[in-house]
């Protein structure tokens, strides 16, 4: 879980797994939040470097944990 409210700017472009079901996950980086949510960007086609430049999608940090990048397979 990640706490909202503990968040700083040098969380911006952190790594982050999201848990959707029970063995499913989805990586994506921070790009904002707010009061509430976090915004995350799931997919750039491959451009992780520019993923600033993409939609990111609100997410609630319960479903949410930081983890590393692994590789360039993402």
């Amino acid at each position: 879980m990640i706490d909202v409210f503990k968040l700083t700017k040098a969380d911006i472009g952190r790594w982050v797994k999201f848990k959707c079901g029970n063995f499913d996950e989805q990586l994506g980086r921070i790009k904002s939040w707010d009061g509430y949510h976090i915004f995350v960007v799931y997919y750039c086609d491959g451009d992780w470097e520019n993923y600033a430049n993409y939609t990111a999608v609100r997410t609630h940090g319960s479903r949410l944990e930081f983890t590393e990048m692994e590789g360039e397979e993402i």
